[in-house]
């Protein structure tokens, strides 16, 4: 039986699992999907040696940079974002080969493309994870032009300090690539001047557990759309089957 799985830590907000089980069961394929959770990246190896019949994985927080070291291979997207979400796995007589993706910008960039206007010209990004570079090179694609905001910004961030009433009206899409208000923390959010919000905003989370984050629940009081990224998590796992089974 074909094995695929999961690395991260923690993993009790993925549901990654089930839905890959689930699409096994209802297609009639023969495999299983599990969950590596590994307090550190460098269990990764073991990981491979001890699962022989592993033939793919997703990659989540807070791996997606750190285990591009480990890859034989990088497809063009994942080289240029510096972060990998996918690992196809290759083991033929002996010899294993692992070959690294990005699915997060396919997913995002499908998600939220029908909900951009016109007047969307300018995003900001919350955080500056592996996520985060993901979103801003879909949103590059998409022809908005983007500023990270981190807690510690290097050059050419933003803190969340500096997010003016100016700033927030000339920035009208924000994506939250942090983990802030994920179950089980419902009661956070990211520091927004959400007052300056209104119905010319777009916000989109990433998080989809809960299906409503504060974040999301204070921008659409204020008339903004808003979206979570379930929809993302499905498409980038559509994508992530896909990668899994190509051929060069």
């Amino acid at each position: 039986m074909d094995k695929y799985g999961l690395i991260g830590y923690p993993l009790g907000h993925s549901f990654s699992r089930d839905f890959f089980n689930e699409k096994f069961r209802s297609e009639g394929i023969d495999a299983e999907y599990v969950n590596f959770e590994i307090p550190s990246i460098d269990r990764f190896p073991d990981i491979i040696a001890e699962n022989a019949d592993l033939r793919g994985l997703n990659v989540t927080i807070p791996y997606k940079e750190k285990i591009i070291s480990y890859m034989d291979e990088l497809s063009e997207e994942a080289r240029q974002i510096g972060a990998v979400n996918v690992v196809r796995i290759r083991q033929q007589g002996g010899n294993t080969h692992l070959k690294g993706f990005n699915s997060d910008v396919i997913g995002f960039t499908r998600s939220i493309a029908p909900l951009l206007e016109s007047t969307h010209k300018k995003a900001l990004i919350l955080g500056t994870g592996g996520a985060s570079k993901a979103i801003h090179y879909g949103l590059r694609q998409l022809g908005l032009e983007c500023r990270f905001v981190s807690r510690t910004p290097r050059e050419g961030m933003l803190s969340y300090d500096q997010l003016t009433q100016e700033t927030m009206k000339e920035y009208t899409v924000i994506v939250n690539c942090t983990p802030v208000g994920m179950y089980p923390r419902t009661e956070c959010c990211p520091p927004l001047p959400y007052e300056a919000i209104g119905n010319d905003h777009l916000l989109y989370d990433l998080v989809y557990n809960p299906e409503e984050t504060l974040f999301l629940k204070k921008g659409r009081e204020q008339g903004a759309i808003v979206k979570n990224g379930l929809e993302m998590l499905l498409l980038q796992a559509y994508a992530g089957w896909e990668f899994w089974h190509s051929e060069d």
